[in-house]
């Protein structure tokens, strides 16, 4: 396993559309290991395949609280199939907007199909933290940021903000 560089607002990498994964190998589990190793590390308890660099339709999560044990999934080609119309709001970061936070209201609970890294479909219903999470991720892979859920005037604030600091380190990728 290995660490990942991190992709950062507002590199335009974070704006692609990722593209499903066909193939369910041991290359595509080593990568998922790399993930994880890498949001861990950051720390974090989400991440998608596009913030390391590589635009394919892989989300890692583990919502598990501090102390406990590690609780890691992933999700390949997740789509979320159904969404309450009961909202929560949570307050959410990004590794790709790192010290960044904003209150973002979503469906509380949904359901997402997937596949395992074994390419076996899944289904998972989801409610609270990991609800939000997911989606979260899913939006990644679909590149939107959670700073696309906030007003218009605290986004622009936001990307400024990045945009600058991009230029003053020379760089939108970074090694944690």
């Amino acid at each position: 396993m290995s660490k990942k560089p991190l992709v950062y607002l507002p590199d335009p990498l974070l704006r692609q559309v990722s593209k499903p994964i066909e193939r369910f190998d041991d290359q595509l589990r080593k990568f998922a290991d790399d993930m994880f190793e890498t949001m861990y590390a950051a720390p974090g308890i989400g991440l998608a395949a596009v913030q390391i660099a590589e635009p394919i339709r892989l989300i890692v999560l583990d919502v598990a609280k501090d102390g406990a044990e590690k609780s890691p999934m992933a999700f390949v080609n997740p789509k979320v199939v159904h969404s309450s119309d009961t909202r929560s709001v949570y307050e959410e970061g990004c590794l790709s907007i790192p010290d960044y936070y904003a209150e973002v209201e979503r469906p509380a609970d949904v359901h997402v199909e997937y596949f395992d890294l074994d390419g076996k479909q899944q289904l998972l219903k989801a409610d609270g933290l990991i609800a939000t999470c997911i989606q979260h991720e899913i939006d990644h892979l679909d590149g939107v940021l959670f700073i696309d859920h906030i007003s218009k005037l605290k986004r622009d604030m936001a990307i400024k903000k990045f945009k600058k600091m991009a230029k003053d380190r020379g760089t939108t990728r970074q090694i944690i």
